[in-house]
Formats: structure tokens, sequence, C-alpha cells
């Protein structure tokens, strides 16, 4: 046994709040005593104790056993009390980090406290590991905005609707399961008022507890809707599913805003004065400081692309089904008229995977 072995146990602990744990980090903890696994916990909603207090909790934990958890423990009062407390009083061996919390909070403090009590700490454990659990978290706290991951169903010729608008369905039932997933690891769900209404989709999540494997109640993602006009009605499917809309708008009448405030939707009207379509970056600062970490988009070619011009996209995933649907349909990116290929978006290809009848690709867009 060594670090390696009993982080990756604890890294297995923390995906089981991959779905839950919206806004905090997804963090495990596996605690040994002479090789041999004492205690286990992984944080699992948000205001519920961290991974290492339900470890201290779910046995009798040794005193000098090895921690291993996936994040630097907390050392500010949040929602529940600091974790480097509860680990100081209880004395252990060493504790054994993947990653550094990002957090300005936090960052290397809880490391510091627990060497200044004269406890071991080894850290960077299976980091690069630790640090893909959370991507959206690293993402708002680095870089100040969410991380952004676009979604995509289309044919082989690249096309996503049919010249009349028809859509349905470009993916199998396979591919549309498995973008439920996607959706219910997201904080929000990020759409356009074009979308809603050419399609008219609810964008909710449709999983049980069950299907996703965790013990809590299913969270529904917020969705977020840019309507710079506000020219949706309030009558559309979205309005009639459970769940948080955020509608994001430049219009300030007071009669279009009512409207939909009447629904139940919140209205957020921001301030554009010199253009006349709203600004992604502004979007995306104004979603980190309501903490959203993770932004799952579902719309158009015409915002897809514009996510892409500016930047904003961390990772595309893109369902691409057996069938060909000619030039005359819609496509997937609207960049533009480019005139020289060193304008166009290069990608890496991550990951391939084969999901019904449709293939999943995985790419990185490259924006650094």
């Amino acid at each position: 046994m060594n670090h390696q072995y009993w982080m990756s146990q604890a890294l297995g602990l923390a995906r089981k709040g991959a779905y839950s744990t919206h806004p905090n980090p997804r963090v495990g903890c596996a605690v040994v005593k002479n090789e041999k696994l004492v205690a286990q916990g992984w944080h699992e909603v948000t205001g519920g104790p961290h991974a290492e207090i339900m470890a201290i909790n779910s046995a009798r934990v040794p005193v000098g056993s090895d921690f291993y958890v996936t994040l630097e423990p907390c050392s500010h009062q949040g929602r529940t009390p600091p974790c480097v407390d509860a680990l100081i009083k209880l004395k252990p061996k060493r504790v054994i980090v993947a990653m550094q919390d990002p957090n300005p909070a936090v960052a290397g403090e809880g490391i510091a406290r627990l060497e200044a009590a004269g406890i071991e700490v080894t850290g960077g454990v299976l980091e690069s590991e630790a640090r893909a659990l959370n991507p959206g978290f690293i993402s708002r706290m680095v870089k100040g905005r969410p991380f952004v991951r676009l979604k995509m169903a289309m044919s082989l010729d690249g096309r996503t609707a049919l010249k009349n608008g028809n859509s349905q369905w470009i993916s199998g039932e396979a591919a549309r399961k498995d973008v439920q997933f996607l959706r219910a690891r997201s904080s929000a769900i990020l759409t356009s008022a074009n979308t809603i209404m050419n399609d008219d989709p609810s964008l909710n999540l449709r999983l049980s507890k069950q299907d996703l494997g965790q013990e809590v109640e299913v969270r529904q993602p917020i969705r977020v809707i840019i309507d710079a006009q506000l020219r949706l009605s309030g009558n559309e499917k979205i309005f009639e599913t459970d769940g948080d809309i955020w509608i994001y708008t430049l219009n300030h009448s007071p009669r279009d805003v009512d409207r939909l405030v009447a629904t139940g939707a919140k209205v957020e009207v921001m301030k554009n004065s010199r253009h006349k379509h709203i600004s992604l970056p502004g979007l995306m600062s104004d979603l980190s400081q309501r903490e959203i970490n993770e932004v799952h988009t579902e719309c158009g070619q015409t915002l897809a692309g514009a996510l892409l011009q500016a930047q904003l996209v961390d990772e595309m995933i893109i369902y691409m089904a057996p069938r060909l649907m000619g030039n005359q349909s819609r496509g997937a990116f609207d960049l533009g008229e480019l005139t020289s290929m060193a304008d166009s978006v290069d990608c890496s290809i991550e990951a391939i995977r084969k999901i019904g009848d449709d293939v999943r690709l995985t790419l990185n867009p490259g924006n650094q």
C-alpha cells in the first residue's frame, strides 16, 4: 500500500458527491492506520459535514492515523466549522492532501495550521486527478468565472437542425440519457431565448436519486436564459417545470420584467449601454459571484459561436449521430465569415466514446 493507493480510495469517495455538493467542492477522505482503512467519508451535500468530519463520525478513529483528503482541509468558518480544528484535536500522525484549496479563504492556511500543530503534511498526491474532480470550483476561485461545458448534438456533416428548425431527435435515446448526467453535475444550464422559442425545451433534470446513486434528493440545476429584449412570453414549457430560472436581459421595461417575474423567474437587468447584446464575460462574472461552479450549455449556433469566440468554453461535448442532413440544414457554430484558417477554432480531442448508436466527442477548444 502507498500514498497513491489510499488517495485513489479518497478520490473514489469524493466522486459520490458529484451531483450534490454545489456550490461546494467534491471532497473525499480515507483514514488509515497500520495500512488498514479505519474510517471514510465524503462531502455529500451543501450545509452538511465535510468529508473529514463524515469520516471522523463514521467510526472510532485511532490516534496517530493517517488522513488522506482530496482537498486541503478548510481553516475558516463557512456553513460548517473549520475541519482543521477537528483534525488537530484528533491528533493524526499525518495528513496527506491531493491539492491545496484554491479558495483564497483557505489557500494554504489549513496546511500551515496542521504543521504548526506538529502534524506532518504531505501534498500533491494524485493532484491532477483531484483537480479534474472540481473544474468548476477551481475555475470560480482562480479565474472568477464558472467552468463552461458546451454540449451539441449534430449529424455526421455537422448539422444541428433542418432548415425549418426541426431538430428532434438528432441523437439517440442513449445519448439523450447521457446528457442528463452532464446536467446533473452542473450548477446551471445556460441557453438563449431563441432556443426556448424554437424548441420549447424544459431543460430540467429527469434522473432520480437512485439513478444518480445518491442518498440525498435530486438537485435541479438553475436554468439561465439569455433574453436581451425579454421576448419570452412566460407561457413556455420551461416555466411549468420545477426549479429556479434566472433570466438575463438588457430590457428594463417594468411591464416586460414583471411579466416574467410573475412566472417565478428571477430577472437580472444587466448594464451594457454600448451594445445590443449581453456581455458574455460579464454574465459569467455575475454567475461566479452567485456561486455557480459549472455551466452546462445547450443552445443554438449563435450563442455557441459567441461563447467560443469569447474564449469562454472550457470543454465541448459533441454527440455525433450516424446520419447526414445536407448543406441546407443549420450548422452548429456561427463564427461569422472566416477568411483565414488562422481564425478557425482549433480543438484537441480528449476522448471518444460510443453511446448507443452515436459517438460522443470530448474536446478542448484550446482557449489558452
